[in-house]
């Protein structure tokens, strides 16, 4: 005799099972443990790494460093921005968090490249190929800001005025005109300025373990801080890691 058992079926249709194979199915589902190991979150020094890339370089841009030291500014944007937001994004990445990781991965990178064509170019000069890469920047940041407005309005603020920092940087990369250099640079400050107040936001509430400054958390965001355990992880097991297939 045959039992239907519909929970055990993954896209909503039903299963048919034994007695035995039912038995076997709720036995493993006793025995079955998700082990989740507890890490610190990864958002402010991945947003500080942010502040100090942007800054340095909205300095270059608006000649608060002269355009012979690109080489010193490459030297802060692959040592400081680059390397903070890659162990950001890694970080992010085993706590499983998508959005985080996947813009600290963007701008790492981007910083990266950024850094060494300061390195490699003749000072004051303009790459095409800088400018493209920069739009493809721009439009994956203005995704994710999207993303993240959803849960945190804060860091979808602090992401999509990144997107248009890259944006600026790469019309002036592609037509070689200053306003937009200038535009950029001045731009680039209101980032650093965000950047530095959302990471010192989080880094508060890591401490205190509740939310003092501002970080428009609401949906997701707000019961990541004020809902129950049942309610963080009741879709672990569909979870990248814990599910079959990514």
């Amino acid at each position: 005799m045959k039992t239907i058992d519909p929970a055990t079926s993954g896209d909503g249709s039903a299963r048919l099972e034994t007695p035995a194979e039912n038995s076997a199915w709720e036995a493993l589902e006793r025995q079955v443990r998700i082990n989740v190991r507890p890490l610190a979150s990864p958002s402010t020094i991945g947003l500080f790494g942010l502040a100090a890339g942007t800054f340095v370089l909205s300095g270059l841009q608006l000649g608060w460093v002269a355009i012979a030291e690109g080489k010193q500014v490459a030297v802060v944007l692959i040592g400081f921005a680059f390397v903070s937001q890659l162990i950001a994004s890694i970080v992010a990445t085993l706590a499983r968090d998508g959005v985080v990781a996947s813009a600290m991965t963007v701008l790492s990178l981007t910083w990266l490249v950024i850094g060494l064509e300061l390195w490699i170019a003749q000072p004051g000069s303009t790459s095409d190929a800088l400018g493209l890469l920069l739009v493809v920047s721009c439009v994956t940041m203005a995704l994710i800001g999207g993303t993240a407005a959803t849960s945190k309005i804060a860091p979808g603020l602090v992401f999509l005025t990144a997107s248009l920092r890259f944006g600026l940087t790469a019309v002036y990369q592609l037509t070689d005109t200053s306003a937009w250099k200038t535009a950029s640079g001045v731009v680039g400050l209101v980032l650093a300025a965000l950047a530095i107040y959302t990471g010192w936001a989080f880094l508060v509430e890591n401490a205190m373990k509740k939310t003092v400054l501002p970080l428009g958390r609401r949906g997701p965001g707000a019961i990541a801080m004020r809902g129950s355990l049942l309610e963080q992880i009741k879709h672990m097991p569909n979870e990248p890691g814990v599910r079959t297939q990514l």
